[in-house]
């Protein structure tokens, strides 16, 4: 689990822990790592942790390669918040090398180990729904999110002869102390009236179909695109 340190990666990881996942949570933050792995083994769970930067190659290789990975969830993501006429090189580069670039080295070096070990696997990208509609002031955000999807259906392609099944989980607006404030105010609450179901998700609603793509209940599930929405994609323009 990449970006296991906070928000849903942290999230994603108990929850696998909890369904007896043997959890290698990966993060550039250890402190957080640390006391994560403690919650866990405190609620029955097995979790250890790797420090690891996706954006970087070399950081990748020395955490990845030669270990053995049944289920792989690309979860670290960054992002920058403003127009896109005020977005620098550097902020863009950040977002493409962590969101894209970051998921397509992780994904690449678990397949390989797989395949050499004649392993198969499952293989998530957690993308989101602005990869498959737009908002404003997130341009290199929602591009990053939509080469991931693009992404997902190109190794599903290449991977299922091996075994190897790659897909892409779709979240739509989920509650976490990060946004909770701005969701409080009168420019989230507006946007929350253009759900459909009229409410945030939680991190909760992300676990059933998580555990799909993961487990045995989605083998004939690859190159999907699960959105977990409360209907905004089809709300209407």
């Amino acid at each position: 689990m990449t970006g296991g340190s906070s928000g849903l990666g942290r999230h994603f990881c108990k929850l696998l822990a909890a369904q007896g996942v043997a959890v290698t949570a990966a993060a550039r933050r250890t402190e957080a790592l640390d006391s994560l792995r403690s919650e866990i083994a405190q609620a029955g769970g097995e979790a250890t942790t790797l420090e690891l930067d996706v954006a970087s190659a070399d950081s990748v290789a020395a955490a990845l390669e030669g270990r053995a990975f049944d289920i792989v969830v690309n979860n670290a993501g960054v992002t920058v918040a403003s127009p896109a006429l005020e977005h620098g090189t550097q902020d863009i580069d950040a977002v493409i090398d962590t969101n894209l670039k970051g998921a397509f080295r992780v994904a690449q070096t678990a397949a390989r180990a797989m395949h050499a070990q004649g392993r198969e696997g499952a293989i998530v990208n957690i993308a989101s729904i602005l990869g498959l509609r737009v908002a404003g002031h997130v341009a290199a955000y929602a591009a990053s999110k939509a080469g991931l999807v693009q992404l997902t259906k190109a190794l599903a392609l290449e991977w299922a002869r091996y075994g190897i099944r790659v897909n892409a989980l779709c979240p739509g607006y989920i509650e976490t102390p990060l946004n909770r404030d701005f969701f409080a105010s009168e420019a989230g609450q507006a946007l929350i009236r253009r759900i459909p179901q009229r409410r945030l998700g939680r991190p909760e609603d992300l676990d059933a179909p998580l555990m799909l793509l993961c487990s045995d209940a989605g083998a004939y599930m690859t190159g999907s695109v699960l959105a977990v929405d409360g209907g905004h994609l089809v709300s209407s323009l």
